[in-house]
């Protein structure tokens, strides 16, 4: 078959992550969930901490076999693990066990999958474009959560009923249509692709600091340095990100569902939108600046979250969603960019599923912050956990240096 101009299948990737970032939505759902469940909210949070560790699962397999498997096999077994994991959790009864390994584990693992697909496949396809193409895919992924959040608070009240499981089984086979039809569509470049007028744009590609495989990657100390500062600056996202409807309601008492909904979702499109804006200024001004900025305006976002909290006023809160997805966009970009710019492009996909094993960790975070709530009954404790997590990324990031060209093998 001949293969379609490489913006086609741009368009096809940002609809599959646009499925696959449905594990965002998740502070949504566990609102209607959690209203038909007698669970605590570290309960409620362990699902998206699952989530996200099986994310990282399917991102890291989809890796380890990149050279091996077509992507297009990729997404259709996402497909088919979204719609068991979809169908599985309808089930779930009084125990979220089932929930757990339908949505927590089936779907993350699908999730994973289709996202380590469409992005090892598109940089293929956009070797001069890595910035751009990056940004574009990782704006869809993250602005899947506001889309998807809208679309099941819409049509799922959070009135105590099992509406929530039906809501699921639909969003099961819808998915799997899109993942399958996508996936078949989908196609990767001839070995060595070079888009028309790419030679002439040769000398103004900055080289990465050297070309290391993953296990010469992991003995450089800068490696791990910014491992834990993704874990840390990570964390204090998904800190926020699982407990923002909670947050909302804390404040807003009277606002109705469908307007917390589109509140929670401004994280998702602020996200979107820092992915975009950081992944620039990472190729213009390095890392160094990328991630102080990012730093400072997280600590500004929960300072503008307290206030909220602390005078009640649901306009802050809105504020504090913008200003903290936006930093929270920061990390993805940063993650792949600084792989390619530190440790090179021909071992690229494995060691960026490497570095994206840090969400294994920073997953609990979600969950400490659900207990943090349980015990103090108040959602001021996962504002100072993020802002704590954030700080101590600060003393980690002075530790991270570009390697040296005497350190290339």
């Amino acid at each position: 078959m001949k293969k379609a101009n490489r913006w086609f299948y741009a368009i096809l990737g940002v609809i599959v992550l646009l499925m696959a970032g449905m594990v965002y939505a998740w502070s949504v759902m566990a609102k209607s969930i959690g209203a038909s469940r007698d669970w605590s909210a570290a309960t409620l949070s362990m699902t998206f901490t699952i989530v996200m560790a099986f994310f990282c699962v399917g991102c890291l397999i989809g890796g380890i076999f990149a050279k091996k498997v077509h992507p297009r096999i990729y997404l259709l077994v996402a497909g088919v693990l979204f719609l068991a994991g979809f169908m599985l959790a309808s089930t779930t009864g009084e125990s979220p066990i089932i929930l757990y390994l339908g949505f927590g584990v089936l779907a993350g693992m699908g999730s994973g999958l289709a996202y380590n697909a469409v992005m090892s496949t598109l940089s293929q396809w956009f070797p001069d474009k890595q910035g751009l193409i990056s940004g574009i895919l990782l704006m869809g992924f993250g602005l899947s959560s506001f889309i998807i959040g809208k679309v099941f608070a819409a049509v799922t009240p959070s009135d105590g009923s099992d509406a929530w499981q039906n809501t699921f089984r639909i969003m099961g086979i819808v998915i799997v249509i899109i993942m399958v039809i996508c996936g078949l569509l989908f196609a990767k470049p001839d070995p060595g692709y070079k888009p028309a007028g790419m030679d002439s744009m040769k000398k103004k590609v900055r080289e990465p600091a050297m070309e290391a495989t993953t296990a010469q990657m992991v003995k450089i100390p800068s490696f791990w340095m910014f491992y834990i500062w993704a874990v840390l600056l990570s964390g204090a996202g998904l800190a926020l990100v699982s407990q923002a409807s909670g947050i909302a309601v804390q404040v807003g008492t009277n606002v109705p569902d469908g307007d917390i909904a589109t509140v929670v979702g401004l994280i998702s499109i602020f996200n979107g939108i820092g992915r975009v804006i950081f992944g620039m200024m990472y190729d213009k001004k390095g890392y160094k600046l990328t991630m102080i900025v990012d730093m400072i305006v997280f600590i500004l976002a929960g300072g503008i979250l307290i206030l909220a909290l602390n005078t009640g006023n649901f306009t802050f809160i809105v504020a504090g969603f913008v200003v903290g997805g936006f930093a929270y966009g920061c990390i993805t970009p940063t993650n792949s960019a600084l792989i390619s710019d530190f440790f090179g492009r021909k071992n690229y996909p494995l060691n960026f599923s490497l570095i994206n094993t840090n969400l294994l960790i920073a997953s609990f975070a979600s969950t400490i912050a659900g207990s943090l709530y349980d015990s103090s009954g108040s959602y001021l404790s996962t504002i100072f956990m993020m802002i704590g997590l954030v700080v101590a990324g600060f003393a980690v990031f002075f530790g991270i240096r570009r390697p040296k060209p005497k350190q290339s093998t």
